[in-house]
């Protein structure tokens, strides 16, 4: 599914097209998503999008009377094409825009979202409890220490809960702990303030460098061919179970933690 990275340079690739159009139409094809596209999802039309951000794997598309929460779900992409584009299979819903252009909001699997927030968007419940955004300031040692005191779940765990730290998902918590050399079965709170400085350090320049090389090999989102996927970097563990370690040699191995698959060496990430 589209982690941090794919979904920030989603942002980054649609905003140029979004900011500062007016919102001429929403054209909503199946509303049976995650969960259904309420009708109040219209209000958008006549606004103007005065911004686009993103709040853990969560697009925020801003006007004056509200936000629409966008989720890419688990095969969910968004692109921005002429309206006289033709619709395919999955093409849910399409945002026209006075340019002439759509946002189109395709997913086979029907498990993203598309919905409406007239409150701040601090206090919807999809948004309320979610940590800090791992690539600014409030993720930090100090706030990682303390949210892991005393905690005896494994740490990989930890990293993948989006009520400690969003968006670090299976790939980037494989990669991020084994540049880290943290065994992912570790008790959280058995980490020394060391070992979490460096993993602080990892988990801000591993997503740092997979959003700049989807900014490379993703130029734009008007290519009606192109979705976003996993970019094109040296991954050291996740997906490479059984084969060696890129440091030492050693056979990785493979284990499933709630479900997930957890690839380690042995011997660079010792409990």
């Amino acid at each position: 599914m589209p982690e941090l990275p794919e979904v920030e340079v989603t942002r980054q690739g649609i905003s140029p097209h979004l900011l500062d159009q007016e919102v001429t139409g929403l054209t909503v094809r199946n509303a049976s998503l995650r969960w259904p596209v309420p009708e109040v999802a219209q209000q958008i039309v006549g606004q103007t999008i005065r911004g686009i951000r993103r709040r853990a794997k969560y697009l925020l598309l801003d006007t004056d009377a509200g936000t629409t929460i966008v989720h890419l779900g688990m095969s969910g992409s968004l692109r921005i094409l002429p309206k006289s584009t033709p619709v395919e299979k999955h093409d849910h819903i399409d945002l026209e825009l006075a340019s002439g252009k759509v946002l189109r909001f395709n997913d086979p699997r029907r498990f993203g979202a598309w919905l409406w927030c007239e409150l701040p968007e601090a206090a919807h419940p999809l948004l309320a409890k979610l940590g800090p955004e791992p690539l600014q300031s409030g993720f930090n040692v100090d706030y990682l220490a303390k949210a892991l005191e005393g905690k005896k779940k494994a740490i990989k765990l930890c990293l993948m809960d989006n009520h400690v730290v969003v968006g670090v998902g299976n790939i980037y918590a494989n990669e991020a702990l084994f540049a880290a050399g943290i065994h992912p079965q570790t008790e959280a709170g058995r980490i020394d303030m060391e070992r979490l400085t460096v993993l602080v350090a990892e988990v801000k320049q591993i997503l740092t460098q997979a959003i700049k090389q989807g900014g490379t090999t993703l130029k734009d989102f008007t290519n009606a061919e192109g979705k976003p996927g996993y970019f094109a970097q040296k991954l050291h563990v996740y997906g490479r179970g059984g084969e060696t370690c890129t440091q030492c040699g050693n056979l990785l191995s493979e284990i499933k933690l709630s479900q997930r698959a957890t690839v380690f060496c042995g011997l660079c990430q010792p409990r």
